[in-house]
C-alpha cells in the first residue's frame, strides 16, 4: 500500500464527506471485482472510503478483500470502522474475530465473538467458535502456569550447597536438614537462630543471598505446614484416628497465654499446631518456654509432636 493511499484511508475521518463521489468509486470496485481485479477493486473502494468513511457496507467490502490480499493491518482498521456505528454488522465482527484469534489475541476474538452473541445469542457459528477461543485461552493460561511451576520446582530444587555461604552457614544447615533453596524458604529467621551455634552473622549472610534473588526466609513455610500435616494424616491413615487432627485447640483447655499465641499464628486445630515448630511457637511476644511445654504436653496427650527441623 502506498503511503498516499495509505494517508488517504487514516485520514478520511478529516475528508468532507462525499457521498456522490463515494457511489462513483464504489461502483468501480464491485466492476473490477466481478472482472477478478482485486487490486483496482481495493483501490477504489479506499477511494470511497475517504470519501465517505460513514458506509459500513463498502468499509467491510473493502476489509473484506484487504483480508484475502493478505494486508491484515487495514483489515483489521476497516473491520473496526465498519463496527463503530451501531449496529455493528455481524459478519464485520465475526472476520475480525477470526483475525484476531488468528493473530493470538484471544482476547480481542473473545470481545468481538460475545458483542455477536449479545445481539444474535443464537449465532450458531459464534457460538462454536466462542467455545474454541475460550478453550485455546484456558489451553495458553494451564501452559503458563504449567511452565511456572517447572521453573519455581526446578529453583526450589538447587542444593544450598551451589550458594556462596560460609563453612559455619552451611554445615547448619545441613545438620538441620535444609539441603535444598526450597527447605530453606519453609524455614523462617526464628528457627535458624534456635538452633545451636547458628548465629546472626550466619542469618544476615543467607538473607543477602536470598534477596540477590528476590527471595526471602519464612516465604514458603506454608508449604511445610501443609506437608507437615499431611505426612500426619499419611501415618493415621486407615487408625480411625485421622480426626484428631482436626480437633480445635479451643477444646484443649490451654491457658490465656498459650491461646493467645495460638490465635496470634491462626492455629485453629491440632493439625494446624503440630505442623508448626518450637521456634516458630516461641517467635510470639510472651510465649515462654512454660507455654511450650504446656503445648507439646497437650499435643503428646493425642500421640502429636510439633514439627521438627531436623531429622
Amino acid at each position: 500500500m502506498s503511503n498516499n493511499a495509505l494517508d488517504m484511508v487514516i485520514g478520511m475521518g478529516e475528508t468532507q464527506r462525499n457521498a456522490k463521489l463515494a457511489a462513483q468509486h464504489a461502483e468501480a470496485g464491485r466492476k473490477a471485482l466481478s472482472t477478478g481485479d482485486r487490486e483496482t477493486a481495493i483501490a477504489e473502494l479506499r477511494k470511497a472510503v475517504a470519501a465517505d468513511p460513514s458506509d459500513s457496507h463498502v468499509l467491510f467490502t473493502l476489509a473484506y478483500q484487504l483480508d484475502l490480499a493478505g494486508e491484515e493491518d487495514e483489515a483489521i482498521q476497516m473491520y473496526e470502522r465498519a463496527c463503530e456505528n451501531p449496529p455493528a454488522p455481524l459478519n464485520a465482527l465475526m472476520n475480525l474475530a477470526v483475525l484476531h484469534e488468528d493473530r493470538g489475541d484471544l482476547a480481542a476474538a473473545e470481545r468481538c465473538l460475545r458483542q455477536v452473541l449479545e445481539t444474535n445469542p443464537n449465532h450458531g457459528r459464534a457460538r462454536l467458535f466462542m467455545k474454541d477461543v475460550q478453550a485455546s485461552r484456558s489451553m495458553v493460561i494451564n501452559e503458563d502456569e504449567t511452565k511456572e511451576r517447572v521453573k519455581r520446582n526446578a529453583l526450589l530444587d538447587v542444593p544450598v550447597s551451589d550458594f556462596e555461604l560460609s563453612v559455619r552457614a552451611r554445615t547448619c544447615l545441613k545438620k538441620m536438614s535444609i539441603r535444598t533453596l526450597g527447605d530453606l524458604l519453609r524455614t523462617t529467621e526464628a528457627e535458624l537462630l534456635a538452633y545451636k551455634n547458628f548465629g546472626e552473622s550466619s542469618l544476615v549472610e543467607i538473607k543477602q543471598m536470598l534477596a540477590s534473588k528476590g527471595l526471602r526466609l519464612g516465604q514458603g513455610v506454608e508449604d511445610a505446614h501443609r506437608a507437615a500435616r499431611r505426612k500426619v494424616l499419611d501415618s493415621l491413615r486407615g487408625s480411625g484416628k485421622e480426626a484428631v487432627l482436626d480437633k480445635a485447640v479451643s477444646e484443649m483447655n490451654l491457658s490465656v497465654r498459650a491461646r493467645k499465641a495460638l490465635q496470634l499464628l491462626n492455629i485453629q486445630s491440632l493439625g494446624d499446631l503440630m505442623s508448626h515448630t518450637e521456634a516458630e511457637l516461641m517467635g510470639v511476644k510472651n510465649f515462654g518456654a512454660t507455654s511450650l511445654q504446656e503445648v507439646k504436653d497437650k499435643l503428646a496427650e493425642y500421640g502429636l509432636a510439633l514439627r521438627n527441623l531436623e531429622e
